[in-house]
């Protein structure tokens, strides 16, 4: 039987990546949906092409590789270009999440992603687990990890779902309020339970 698949997502900082480590060392397959936009602009790979015929050379780095910083500057002044290259860039990521979770050999897998409820990638999935934290929490960890000022952090936070979106679409909420320990037994617990559901419903 084809695994179903669970939606996994939350704030910056919110400890989901280290939430989806911990369903993964219990053997479910995940797929992170940043990995597959990095490589779905990685050298050699049309979308890349497409972006440099568009935007210009000053697009690579030396080393070929997409200079990320440059694209997102253009992108930011204008709508248009922002609205060119999701078209461009989301269907592939689609196609290059779904082939990565086609080779799902666990009960479930998940689909890890920071953009689940605004891009649409929800579809994909039949339930949906929001790791939420409080937002004084949000901002002491992403500054800790990332070396950022707040106000930079503030403005993610204010791009990316508001908590209550994010919380209205959750099948399950995990409260990571606390230390590693504590979400690592919250995974394992929902673990358990996703592992008694037939195709994503109990």
């Amino acid at each position: 039987m084809k695994p179903w698949i669970l939606g996994l997502t939350g704030g910056i900082g919110s400890g989901k990546s280290a939430a989806a480590a911990h369903f993964a060392s219990l053997g479910v397959h995940t797929v992170d949906a940043d990995h597959a936009a990095r490589w779905v602009v990685e050298p050699g790979r049309p979308a890349l092409a497409s972006i440099v015929e568009r935007f210009g050379e000053s697009m690579l780095q030396a080393d070929g590789t997409l200079n990320r910083a440059a694209l997102r500057e253009r992108i930011f002044q204008s709508p248009e270009e922002r609205r060119w290259l999701e078209l461009l860039l989301h269907p592939l990521i689609g196609q290059e999440i779904a082939a990565n979770l086609e080779q799902a050999q666990s009960p479930y897998a998940i689909l890890v992603s920071p953009l689940l409820v605004e891009s649409g990638q929800r579809q994909m999935t039949k339930r949906i687990l929001v790791v939420d934290t409080p937002e004084h929490l949000q901002l002491e960890r992403t500054m800790r990890r990332d070396s950022v000022p707040e106000e930079q952090v503030r403005a993610i936070l204010k791009a990316q779902a508001q908590r209550d979106e994010r919380l209205k679409h959750a099948d399950e909420v995990l409260l990571n309020d606390s230390d590693l320990g504590h979400l690592q037994r919250e995974v394992e617990r929902l673990h358990d339970f996703y592992l008694n559901l037939r195709g994503g419903r109990p």
